[in-house]
């Protein structure tokens, strides 16, 4: 694993102790590792919705409703899981 040496400002430094605390990491590394990941995360979300919306305009019309997109979701979702390299903590 590499390490890395960053700098926060004392306000971010005390944000950063009281979610460690109140949401029970360990210490730093963790902190930061799920951090990573969230972005990871919101970043597929967001290619896939281009990709859905793409897809979408290329077809016939659909209603785009709040259940629609719930439905893609938990359907992506579920084919992320079984192709992701590594699982999510």
């Amino acid at each position: 694993m590499a390490t890395m040496t960053i700098s926060i400002p004392e306000p971010l430094r005390g944000f950063m102790q009281k979610q460690m605390k109140s949401k029970g990491f360990g210490n730093v590394s963790e902190y930061f590792r799920t951090l990573l990941r969230k972005a990871q995360e919101e970043e597929a979300d967001a290619k896939l919705q281009a990709l859905l919306l793409e897809g979408l305009s290329s077809g016939k019309d659909a209603e785009l409703t709040r259940e629609f997109w719930k439905d893609i979701k938990t359907e992506a979702t579920h084919l992320l899981k079984k192709h992701r390299k590594y699982p999510a903590r």
